[in-house]
């Protein structure tokens, strides 16, 4: 899944544009799943909500399913605040990307996307 966002970067070795790309994946999968149109934390929170979620990632049934949905909604804000804000907002000169850093971003997203894939 996470390739369909940014095949084209990876095979140039693009890395900078690469996770910003496959980051920026994220929102849109979660925007379509949920029908929402905000961006960001706001996207999430609300998206991953405990209280009156729109997806679950899991039943919601016990503190540890609950605090599971919480958690994963933290580590996608984080994920942007950490890693899409900077390379949105900075240009490639000012913020490098290695190749190590882009395969641990990118492994993490391919973690949230599986995730997605059985979110209801």
């Amino acid at each position: 899944m996470v390739f369909n966002y940014c095949r084209a970067e990876l095979v140039d070795e693009n890395y900078f544009h690469t996770v910003l790309e496959a980051v920026k994946g994220i929102a849109e999968r979660i925007r379509n799943m949920s029908s929402l149109t905000t961006d960001g934390a706001d996207l999430f929170n609300t998206a991953f909500s405990v209280k009156h979620p729109i997806l679950k990632i899991n039943a919601l049934r016990t503190d540890t399913e609950i605090s599971e949905q919480k958690g994963f909604s933290n580590m996608i804000v984080g994920l942007f605040g950490a890693v899409r804000n900077p390379v949105a907002h900075a240009p490639k000169t000012s913020w490098p990307m290695s190749e190590l850093d882009a395969l641990d971003i990118l492994s993490t997203i391919s973690f949230i996307h599986r995730k997605l894939d059985n979110a209801h």
